[in-house]
């Protein structure tokens, strides 16, 4: 996958990159703060640009479409890398409380496994099984999903999870977005993302 076009644009709107085609650390962590900037610390930015470039490329979100519909998904998810926590308290989260659905059995479950992450992870038995998947004590340290490179790890998984490579292959929007989603909630901002992105990577 060359991305000298991207690496050319980002250089052109103030980013130092060298125009090696590759899309490692730097590259992402520029691509980022270009879209993000306004809604989102640099640090925060830097740790997620880091962990997209090695942890895509690992699961094999290496092409062009998959990256770019990937990116568009967890932008619009967290309303531009701002919230990798739901937004709420004590008395919103009380509404997962005795789901079994979702594994919480104790009291104060709710709130313990509310949603964290790029694709929010909700639900004891959810954090114990992507914990056990990915080797992290998530069900006993339920905050480390909110951490950029943990929620990366998490994101994947998810994606993966739902085979939705075959439909960014297919560029098909709707069908990404019902796979993240359930539905279409916010698709007109998901299409501008992704067209953001678009615009930046030099595809049509």
């Amino acid at each position: 996958m060359d991305v000298t076009p991207l690496q050319r644009n980002l250089t052109r709107v103030g980013y130092s990159l060298a125009l090696d085609g590759q899309l490692g650390p730097m590259t992402m962590t520029a691509l980022l703060k270009a879209l993000c900037s306004r809604t989102a610390h640099p640090d925060r930015l830097t740790a997620l640009g880091g962990a997209l470039a090695t942890q895509l490329k690992a699961a094999g979100i290496w092409t062009p479409a998959r990256v770019q519909h990937f990116l568009a998904q967890a932008m619009h998810e967290t309303a531009g890398f701002r919230h990798l926590e739901e937004v709420g308290g004590p008395i919103y989260f009380k509404r997962y409380d005795g789901r079994a659905d979702l594994g919480n059995t104790r009291p104060g479950d709710g709130a313990r496994y509310h949603g964290r992450g790029i694709f929010q992870l909700t639900g004891r038995a959810n954090y114990r099984d992507l914990g056990s998947r990915l080797g992290l004590p998530l069900e006993q340290e339920p905050e480390q999903a909110a951490d950029p490179v943990v929620s990366v790890r998490i994101a994947v998984a998810y994606w993966l999870d739902r085979g939705i490579d075959a439909k960014a292959d297919a560029d098909d929007l709707g069908g990404v977005t019902r796979k993240i989603n359930g539905g279409l909630n916010g698709l007109d901002d998901r299409r501008d993302r992704l067209a953001g992105i678009r615009k930046l990577w030099g595809a049509a």
